[in-house]
């Protein structure tokens, strides 16, 4: 694909210097001389020259057609042996499962020189998946029905970006996630390393889920500020909420700021902004070892 825009290129330039140095001669050459009231000399036409600048431009366009068209059919080819990974796409953050291995991450992996198929999905709104590395650019429709899919075989090692292209809300700017194309040795030591870092710790257990549903995009673990509360200390703290109540931060508290976020909005937060969807797209073991890392977090 590279070569094909890189080829599209040097022919664009090609075609616009020869434009301009055409233009310079003839402003130069042809041009009105003083005392010069003559018409110009009368040209009826040239049909070899006609025919050369139809011809040579028609088939010109017709080999770009057959290199789009073979490069369109590549990043179609289905590979029955290509990796699966669902994107979820919420605000404001990815996610990624692994339906093979029963791994979700918020890092996307892929071995290189292996189809990834790519299935994406929005929790809300519209987003846009966008590596620009990749060269792919892939909106994320909310609903069922409407998922979209992506094929990609990635060529090169390295760590990238993925973010979202597509206006999504107060923190759209910041919605990105971690993508590595790693070797197949690697893929694998990294599947065993994340079936490992389940474990059976509550704890352990929860710090993964809340980093794989994207809590923590906006909610920080070390004091500092964010689009919501910080987790350090929280638990046992007194709230204020913006109907003036009163409230201690405890279990009940918390189950209630996830499922139901609106329902106790803390002074100085905003209602509306957490989503409202993880009741339904979080199993609710997941929830309460979410509940007991943030309890961890003193």
């Amino acid at each position: 694909m590279d070569q094909l825009f890189n080829l599209h290129f040097f022919m664009i330039s090609l075609l616009f210097s020869l434009i301009v140095v055409f233009l310079g001669y003839s402003l130069v050459v042809f041009r009105h001389k003083p005392g010069e009231e003559e018409d110009g000399a009368y040209i009826k036409g040239n049909n070899p020259l006609e025919i050369i600048w139809t011809v040579i431009p028609l088939g010109i366009v017709i080999y770009f057609a057959y290199l789009g068209s073979v490069s369109l059919a590549e990043t179609r080819r289905a590979d029955p042996q290509a990796l699966e990974i669902k994107v979820v796409a919420g605000q404001w953050f990815w996610r990624f499962e692994y339906p093979d291995y029963g791994i979700v991450s918020n890092t996307m992996v892929m071995p290189v020189n292996k189809q990834a198929l790519l299935k994406l999905t929005s929790l809300d709104v519209i987003h846009s998946f966008w590596v620009p590395e990749f060269r792919v650019k892939q909106d994320t429709l909310p609903g069922e029905n409407l998922v979209r899919e992506l094929r990609l075989t990635p060529t090169e090692l390295g760590e990238f970006k993925v973010r979202c292209a597509e206006m999504c809300g107060t923190s759209h700017a910041y919605m990105e996630s971690p993508v590595r194309v790693v070797t197949q040795a690697e893929f694998d030591q990294w599947v065993q390393d994340q079936l490992a870092a389940i474990g059976t710790d509550p704890v352990a257990r929860g710090e993964v889920w809340a980093r794989n549903n994207g809590c923590l995009s906006c909610h920080s673990v070390d004091g500092s500020p964010n689009v919501g509360p910080t987790w350090k200390g929280l638990y046992g703290l007194t709230h204020e909420l913006t109907d003036g109540s009163v409230v201690t931060v405890d279990d009940e508290y918390l189950l209630t700021a996830i499922v139901n976020p609106n329902a106790q909005v803390p002074k100085g937060f905003a209602p509306g902004v957490m989503p409202q969807i993880y009741k339904d797209t979080i199993p609710e073991q997941q929830i309460l070892e979410i509940i007991e890392y943030i309890k961890s977090l003193k």
